[in-house]
């Protein structure tokens, strides 16, 4: 399978630079202490309000002229699709489609449809989604716009994000990455620890899906995972061949958290931190607070991969909470 390196990652920078923002680094006003300063590289500020949007873009980039005429299509839990969707609005690709589980939150359907994507839904959970929706895909013609399982060009416009933290804290020491699939956390751990191999990666997942964990500490790959009940839509599932492949090396600690302290994490970024985030990138926040002095650092940089929280359930969270 190919892989990518630092090269890869800083030519989708130069390709994706003129169409995207430095996302802004901002300091924590409740987490930090005397030991430690804690930052939050805030994703959920790009224009579709997650990270997706660099490995897309760089995907995306990178058609030729009559494969942009075919179309794409992508599978996602949401956030992909808006990316992708986006992404193709920008460059001008007249037909997009976007796979996404049923009950995929409206509201992310809803950006989805904005940005000229077609939805449909299949499959109760993301795992049955991709199975049933790769059999579409096989059909349709158009470009397959990977999410997360093996492309390298997706691997490496996420990874773009740690090329801008090193400009921005160039002193930062430790770096805490929600996981699902696996693209963000083996992009960044790549760049990062190439650049610096003293940058700790602490890689965070949900309790009720902890697929990369298991499928590293028990040398198994889990392309499908069993999943509870989770507010971290975006998170659960199996991981990408890619990620399971490369991660290991980079990774210096993996983390799961419980629902209840993901959700107690949302409220307090709205209610203290005054920022608006997802319950996946909250895994970073709640890991944050429940093993600070395990995950140590001196300089922490905790990554807000999105902020497209559906409104009915944080409402009710920050009522719980």
């Amino acid at each position: 399978m190919k892989k990518f390196d630092l090269q890869d990652v800083e030519e989708a920078y130069e390709k994706i630079k003129p169409y995207l923002r430095m996302t802004p680094v901002v300091e924590s006003l409740f987490l930090n202490s005397n030991k430690r300063e804690y930052f939050f590289k805030l994703e959920s500020l790009q224009p579709v309000r997650n990270f997706k949007i660099r490995g897309a873009l760089n995907k995306i980039l990178s058609l030729t002229h009559s494969e942009k005429k075919k179309g794409v299509v992508t599978i996602s839990s949401g956030n992909h699709g808006i990316a992708t969707a986006y992404a193709s609005q920008l460059l001008g690709i007249k037909k997009v489609e976007v796979i996404v589980p049923i009950g995929t939150p409206q509201n992310k359907i809803e950006k989805i449809e904005k940005f000229g994507g077609l939805v449909k839904q299949i499959g109760k959970n993301y795992d049955e989604a991709h199975t049933q929706g790769m059999q579409y895909v096989k059909k349709s013609g158009m470009n397959y716009i990977d999410s997360y399982y093996s492309d390298p060009l997706i691997y490496s416009g996420q990874g773009t994000i740690s090329l801008e933290l090193i400009q921005q804290l160039p002193l930062l020491d430790t770096i805490v990455v929600p996981i699902g699939g696996g693209g963000l956390i083996t992009g960044i751990a790549v760049a990062a620890k190439s650049i610096n191999p003293a940058i700790k990666i602490v890689g965070v997942q949900t309790a009720a899906c902890p697929a990369m964990i298991e499928s590293i500490t028990q040398n198994n790959f889990y392309e499908e995972y069993p999943t509870k009940d989770s507010i971290c839509e975006s998170l659960v599932g199996g991981i990408g061949r890619l990620s399971y492949e490369m991660l290991p090396a980079y990774v210096d600690e993996l983390l799961a958290v419980d629902e209840a302290d993901i959700a107690s994490a949302i409220a307090f970024m709205a209610k203290k931190e005054k920022i608006i985030a997802e319950p996946g990138s909250c895994t970073t926040i709640a890991a944050l607070q429940k093993y600070g002095k395990k995950i140590g650092g001196n300089t922490v940089v905790a990554i807000i991969s999105g902020g497209n929280i559906d409104e009915q359930l944080l409402n009710k969270l920050l009522a719980e909470n």
